[in-house]
């Protein structure tokens, strides 16, 4: 194979190509050797000389020349950058299509985004919601609201996942801690017990380290459970029981907000459900929480008004002005 073969990128230069293919079938044969063979290798250009590519076509530096002003250059300098310029371009253009995804393109309208996000957050929340296994899901619950200690493991952006359901089930009076640090959460992991729970969260299932706080917390005992949208992954495989997310089609990479989406859609689910069996405390510890910050809240503009009813009433006997 030639040093010279077409990556990607170089076949969807599209500009100098384009000018090359329109011109080539009027080209005298010696141009058209050159026409030919840059078709075949698109980059050699920024690779090559004049000579050197005069040589590779059995052509002269003149006839190189003459062959870049058929096109439109001034000259052979000019002629390479037009090329990087197009590799440029391509190369932005799949990095765009590897970071952001293939359903976007850079010069959508802000409408056509938000309705392409918007099909494809519902279509997976609807996914999700149709295949939830609810009797694996309440027996999770369960357990949950009857354990002594659970630990959430998540890294990257499933450290956010795992950490607001640590802070939703630590308000409702769960002993809830949440780790996305592999050393501090290995060694949470090695101390549970039969009575824990142990959740790792990861999209892909794939997350080494997650795994490894997972596994060593069912080495320990405790109920290990996978949320995960890959049913054939490590992390699920590792674990006694697997909530399985269902993302229609990857659109943002790499972190991929439909799939946290539905991660929150599972975790509220599973939120809600410990509350239910945990009905009397979930209720108290919640009035107890409200009461403890509400005076760092600010009052309604109903309250207000209403307060400052009851004030002028008392200070003057009459009403007092419209605010």
């Amino acid at each position: 194979m030639s040093s010279f073969a077409p990556s990607l990128a170089a076949v969807n230069a599209a500009g100098v190509v384009n000018r090359i293919q329109a011109k080539l079938p009027d080209m005298p044969t010696a141009m058209a050797k050159i026409g030919t063979f840059l078709l075949e290798h698109p980059q050699a250009p920024l690779e090559l000389s004049i000579m050197e590519l005069a040589e590779q076509t059995k052509t002269s530096p003149a006839t190189v020349t003459r062959f870049c002003r058929l096109l439109g250059y001034a000259g052979y300098v000019p002629f390479r950058v037009s090329i990087a310029s197009d590799v440029g371009r391509s190369d932005a253009r799949e990095s765009w299509k590897a970071d952001i995804g293939r359903a976007f393109g850079p010069d959508d309208s802000a409408r056509d985004v938000l309705s392409t996000l918007v099909n494809a957050h519902t279509r997976s929340l609807e996914e999700t919601a149709a295949v939830m296994d609810l009797a694996l899901m309440n027996k999770i619950a369960r357990r949950i609201a009857m354990c002594t200690h659970v630990d959430i493991y998540g890294i990257g952006g499933s450290a956010v996942m795992a950490k607001e359901m640590q802070s939703r089930l630590y308000r409702i009076g769960i002993n809830a801690h949440h780790w996305s640090e592999v050393h501090a959460g290995l060694t949470s992991a090695a101390i549970q017990d039969s009575n824990s729970v142990a959740i790792g969260i990861s999209n892909t299932g794939r997350t080494e380290e997650t795994i490894q706080m997972l596994r060593e917390a069912g080495e320990a005992g405790a109920l290990t459970v996978a949320l995960s949208n890959n049913p054939g992954s490590p992390l699920a495989e590792s674990a006694d029981a697997a909530i399985i997310t269902s993302v229609h089609e990857q659109f943002l990479q790499p972190d991929d907000l439909s799939a946290k989406h539905v991660q929150l859609l599972v975790l509220d689910l599973l939120y809600l459900l410990v509350a239910q069996v945990n009905f009397a405390q979930t209720t108290s510890k919640l009035a107890s929480s409200a009461m403890a910050v509400s005076p760092h809240r600010r009052p309604t503009r109903a309250a207000r008004l209403e307060l400052g009813t009851h004030r002028g009433q008392r200070t003057t006997g009459r009403s007092p002005k419209r605010v």
